[in-house]
């Protein structure tokens, strides 16, 4: 009886053990943000990512969605600093640091030309949820999310300060590696009967590389 138990507990053992060699090792959880693919390298803390306007695209600031009346520019660029990027699923941030806008010309009536589009109170935070790929610009202790179109009119040159004190959204795509604002509001805080009373902005942005790695990758949101 005792061999026979002894007999069965090898078995069993040997059973377990052929299991255990042939089960796939599970992988390390990709992180929110990866370099190239979903199961490319994580993007490191402390990298800086950087994007300029997708290829035939502009930056507007208009006076409705969907509209074309109001400010376009030609040349766009951002550049961002990885704060944090877990393991996915979960959120990854960045500080957005510097924002430019040029090449803006308006559809305005009564504005002769763009003099100059500026973001207000950098740095921004900004937020990748995982899954999703949605995109949250919020404002820091510098001040909300805002811009400054200063334009030359018949009359003179005026000021349209705009803010966004709940921040904009936007959305990334893994297609071209882009991030997309379209028709996030801004209200006007400072400027005359000229400027529109909430602006519009839209824009995408790709394809968005990590500019601190060997090759600069595209980034890839998972």
């Amino acid at each position: 009886m005792r061999i026979r138990r002894t007999l069965a507990a090898a078995s069993l053992a040997a059973i377990a053990l052929t299991g255990a060699a042939v089960a796939p090792a599970q992988a390390d959880a990709a992180a929110v943000m990866t370099q190239g693919s979903a199961s490319g390298p994580a993007i490191a803390v402390g990298d800086t990512l950087v994007a300029n306007l997708a290829s035939g695209t502009a930056a507007t600031f208009t006076d409705g969605p969907g509209s074309t009346n109001g400010v376009s520019c030609a040349n766009s660029s951002f550049s961002a600093t990885v704060t944090s990027n877990p393991a996915a699923p979960g959120s990854a941030t960045e500080q957005l640091n510097s924002q430019s806008f040029d090449s803006c010309t308006s559809s305005v009536m009564g504005v002769m030309s763009v003099q100059s589009v500026t973001a207000t109170s950098l740095p921004y935070t900004n937020t990748v949820t995982s899954g999703s790929g949605n995109v949250s610009l919020n404002g820091t202790s510098a001040g909300p999310v805002g811009i400054t179109v200063v334009l030359n009119t018949l009359l003179g040159t005026i000021n349209c300060v705009y803010q966004s004190p709940n921040g904009i959204t936007g959305t990334t795509s893994n297609s071209n590696s882009s991030i997309s604002f379209t028709d996030q509001p801004a209200t006007l805080v400072d400027g005359p009967g000229l400027c529109f009373s909430t602006g519009y902005f839209s824009a995408t942005y790709g394809p968005v590389t990590d500019s601190s790695a060997a090759g600069n990758p595209v980034l890839y949101v998972n």
